[in-house]
């Protein structure tokens, strides 16, 4: 079943398109709060489309995407009642409530790991929101975790060149999938450890 090939092909068209660094904000602030398709698949070939620009690309990315964390921390303050029913019957439940372990635990540097790995952000800024965790502290977290991961994505891409983007497109399902068997074995283990 391919399901990140698709994504990945729409995602490449607008990474091409005249507007891209519109779309390159849009889908980071999205993918914080509620979109499924990570940014580095936008990133990626725009950084290679203009490679002089791949700083810029980055910043763009870093602070829509902290902004976007923003507001899912707002939706998870002020709107997890009316979402915790959509999210309970989700495939992000447990995510969710792994969040919110490591949260007790670890507090806000929860929040960066979450920003630099492929760990789904978005659940983390949800479940900050709900944790009431210091806002300028998460703020500062998404801040470093965002633009490691954007910066060094981007960086990589420049140096990398078309090589990386043939290999990006030829492995996108396998990738998609290894990722998300991954991120539920680490869930998964940690319940159990929890």
């Amino acid at each position: 079943m391919k399901i990140f090939a698709p994504v990945y092909e729409r995602v490449l068209q607008w990474s091409r398109h005249r507007h891209a660094e519109r779309y390159l904000a849009a889908m980071s602030f999205a993918e914080s709060s509620f979109f499924p398709v990570p940014v580095d698949v936008m990133l990626a070939p725009m950084c290679l489309a203009a490679r002089e620009n791949w700083l810029r690309y980055a910043t763009i990315a870093t602070l829509f995407s902290v902004l976007g964390g923003i507001a899912g921390y707002g939706i998870g303050y002020g709107l997890f009642d009316a979402i915790e029913p959509w999210l309970r019957e989700s495939h992000y439940w447990s995510a969710y409530q792994v969040s919110r372990n490591w949260f007790d635990e670890y507090g806000v540097w929860i929040v960066f790991v979450a920003g630099f790995s492929p760990i789904p952000y978005k659940v983390f800024t949800i479940a900050a929101g709900v944790a009431v965790l210091n806002l300028p502290a998460f703020i500062l977290a998404s801040f470093i975790g965002r633009a490691a991961r954007f910066f060094l994505v981007a960086g990589l891409v420049k140096l990398a060149g078309q090589a990386f983007e043939d290999t990006l497109s030829r492995y996108v399902e396998r990738i998609g999938w290894v990722t998300v068997l991954v991120v539920g074995v680490v869930i998964a283990w940690l319940m159990l450890r929890g």
